[in-house]
């Protein structure tokens, strides 16, 4: 299984998180950047993942709103893409 950890700390612009997004995820050049290209990617990942989230009130502290969908968007993979596992860790 493949674990990838993600700060929150990091997430400081709605910019500089796709960036991070992109990197940890290893997304190709065509990642929209945004929450759907973001669903997209990580629902149809064939590999099966675990995504550890620390942090997580940072999120939202510096997003706030977007912070707030970014993470109903790990919640809804963590529900609904069988390869994909999201845990908090704060």
């Amino acid at each position: 299984m493949n674990r990838i950890i993600l700060n929150g700390k990091r997430m400081i612009t709605k910019e500089v998180t796709h960036a991070y997004l992109k990197r940890k995820f290893c997304f190709p050049d065509y990642y929209g950047r945004n929450l759907d290209a973001l669903w997209d990617l990580l629902s149809t990942r064939a590999k099966d993942t675990e995504i550890v989230i620390v942090n997580a009130s940072e999120i939202t502290a510096h997003l706030g709103k977007y912070g707030r969908s970014l993470l109903r968007v790990f919640d809804d993979l963590n529900e609904e893409a069988r390869h994909v596992r999201v845990t908090y860790l704060n």
